[in-house]
């Protein structure tokens, strides 16, 4: 040996586990797990090892191979809390919901502070509709951490879907603060505003959005978007943009190109409302039409069951109803995908409780969006969208990443099995005045724009003795009206809110005391605007631009009243005042809308149910295009 030789030490334990690190934080994630395997072929209990091959087959997706390794280091090492809280990764992304919370919960005692863990259990326990111990989850961690951007983004949230606005719109402003740029963060301010009536910088924050939007930033959530003035390429626009965040494509899809040969063609639809709730009220009598000599109907229910009579009704409308909440999005797809659907009917789309992510994985040769969610999901997992040439006209088109399928009159459908009660409430039972017009507005409060609210009040001033019909809400979206009709110079008294009734059939009955259904904008009336035409009472919309601007239209036309469709605030409010001065005139238009609920298509079920089948073996034959004549069934 020289003299000038040297013997190199081997590399520490940390140059190698730091190496490994590296690999790993960088992307390197299978080069990663070499370096790992060998530190573990050294020490078979190396603790940090088995955890990070974990961490690597985890990223892989390689679920059950990852879940094996991770019990070998809980056994190595069980005081390890990051241990517990990749088993409970594991148990999650495996569907195993409830394994995953205790593994959570033993991180927790080990570690009470763990602020992932605090931050991906509120999460999961949301999930599961544990609303509250979601949001006890997160309000601790917002006590370690108060600018925890995720943390107040999701209490924020969960505060909001358990209607306490005096507390989620002061959480979503601290968000904000936090970070101006937060994902979605404005649009969840904006909307969480307008679900109480609360339209402090509203058409401020509505233009930063939409010039959000257009800058390809994630500035609001694309259901936000519908109630905030935008075109229907912006509502393109924040699709594509949400769809590539939250819902890419899987990269194995479960149908490979097969053709099942079924006798019956066989339809799927997927909803978390197969209860009571207003998309299952529309399609009830559609489920129970449908041929079935020639479909074969299966109902993948993802939401809670509220044991009501008429979900019992529901679970009869099909051939099979399965009940598969429980179940990750994976395997609700891979049931599907066992099934052999032929048609796969996606009846949330983004709505609350959907479930994109089933349809990124491709469990049917034919998925389609309809009726739930209106408008586009930004997304190449769908093949196709129901529509109308009302709601999507042809030069719309290229805002949908969907293939557009037109309905021959209305997308929407109605249950023309469903009965108004013969029984008509008296005005002072519903706490109307015995004189004056009655301007009916039934719709969600954050479908109320101000500039439509000031429209409203103008009409109250040229019509004394008048009130403003809307729906019961939450005491501060109350108060938030009645503050605003005083600031317009109205009486707050002239608001009168209805109260709940058991029954829908009593509930149409009210209808018969109002003068004219007043139609919300940008965000139409859908469900409560075919109410209202079916009980009779006409409906003066403003027709917009995006597809939940246009619905009203969609069923004015389809009623044979297209003469009570506006383009403009203006046109809206001068044709209310003009029906309420010109009672002959008003009379006709009631006279006439009797007169076509059996003549014209909106109310023939039967009709829509053609319709709708027709589209499914044109889908199903593969038609391409959006000029299948389905008008001819």
């Amino acid at each position: 040996m020289s003299k000038n030789s040297k013997i190199k030490p081997a590399p520490s334990i940390d140059r190698e586990r730091d190496r490994a690190a590296r690999l790993f934080n960088s992307g390197q994630v299978r080069e990663a797990e070499v370096a790992f395997r060998n530190m573990l072929l050294k020490n078979r209990n190396d603790a940090f090892a088995i955890y990070h091959i974990t961490l690597c087959l985890y990223v892989q997706q390689k679920h059950v191979d990852a879940l094996r390794m991770i019990e070998r280091g809980l056994g190595v090492a069980p005081g390890f809390a990051p241990n517990w809280y990749a088993q409970a990764m594991l148990f999650k992304a495996l569907g195993r919901n409830l394994d995953a919370l205790q593994s959570y919960d033993q991180a927790l005692r080990i570690a009470p502070d763990y602020q992932d863990v605090l931050l991906n259990s509120g999460v999961l326990l949301r999930e599961v509709w544990r609303h509250h111990e979601s949001l006890e989850r997160f309000e601790r961690l917002l006590a370690i951490n108060p600018v925890h951007e995720a943390a107040l983004a999701n209490c924020a949230t969960l505060l909001d879907q358990l209607s306490r606005p005096d507390r989620s719109i002061p959480m979503f402003e601290r968000l904000l603060q936090v970070n101006r740029r937060h994902p979605y963060g404005l649009g969840m301010l904006a909307y969480d505003r307008l679900r109480s009536c609360d339209w402090t910088d509203h058409e401020t924050l509505a233009q930063e959005i939409v010039e959000g939007i257009r800058a390809g930033r994630k500035s609001c959530r694309p259901f936000a978007l519908m109630a905030i003035p935008s075109s229907a390429s912006d509502h393109g626009l924040a699709a594509r943009t949400f769809a590539q965040d939250k819902f890419p494509t899987a990269s194995f899809p479960l149908w490979r190109g097969e053709r099942y040969g079924h006798s019956r063609l066989r339809v799927a639809y997927v909803s978390p409302d197969f209860r009571e709730h207003p998309v299952s009220h529309l399609m009830t009598g559609i489920f129970q039409r449908h041929d079935r000599s020639r479909f074969e109907t299966i109902a993948i229910s993802i939401g809670m069951n509220d044991h009501s009579d008429f979900r019992a009704r529901l679970e009869q409308s099909f051939d099979q109803f399965l009940d598969l909440a429980p179940l990750s999005s994976l395997q609700i797809a891979q049931r599907i995908r066992e099934l052999e659907v032929d048609v796969l009917v996606d009846l949330a789309g983004y709505t609350s409780d959907g479930r994109p992510d089933i349809f990124t994985h491709r469990p049917a040769p034919v998925q389609v969006g309809f009726l739930g969610y209106p408008g586009t999901l930004g997304s190449q997992t769908m093949d196709y969208i129901l529509a109308d040439r009302h709601v999507i006209p042809p030069e719309h088109k290229a805002s949908y990443a969907e293939e557009v399928v037109y309905l021959p009159d209305t997308y929407l459908p109605t249950d023309s099995g469903l009965k108004v009660s013969p029984n008509t409430p008296t005005r002072s039972e519903c706490g109307l005045p015995e004189e004056g017009a009655v301007l009916c507005a039934f719709s969600h409060n954050f479908k109320i724009h101000p500039a439509l609210f000031a429209t409203w009040m103008r009409l109250l001033h040229q019509a004394p003795g008048g009130v403003l019909w809307l729906a019961a809400r939450d005491g501060p979206m109350r108060d938030n009206l009645r503050s605003a009709a005083l600031a317009h110079g109205v009486d707050p008294a002239r608001l009168v809110f209805a109260k709940r009734v058991p029954r829908v059939e009593d509930h149409l009955a009210r209808y018969r005391l109002a003068d004219l259904f007043l139609d919300t904008w940008p965000y139409n009336a859908h469900t409560t605007a075919a109410d209202a035409l079916s009980a009779g009472l006409p409906v003066v919309t403003l027709q917009g631009d995006a597809f939940p601007a246009r619905v009203a239209a969609s069923l004015l036309h389809a009623i044979g009243l297209p003469e009570l469709i506006t383009t403009s605030m203006h046109g809206y409010e001068v044709l209310v005042q003009q029906l309420l001065s010109d009672r002959p005139r008003l009379a006709d238009i009631k006279m006439r809308l009797g007169a076509n609920k059996t003549t014209q298509p909106l109310f023939d079920s039967d009709r829509f149910c053609k319709s709708i089948e027709a589209a499914f073996v044109a889908m199903h034959g593969g038609v391409r295009h959006a000029q299948a004549d389905l008008a001819n069934v």
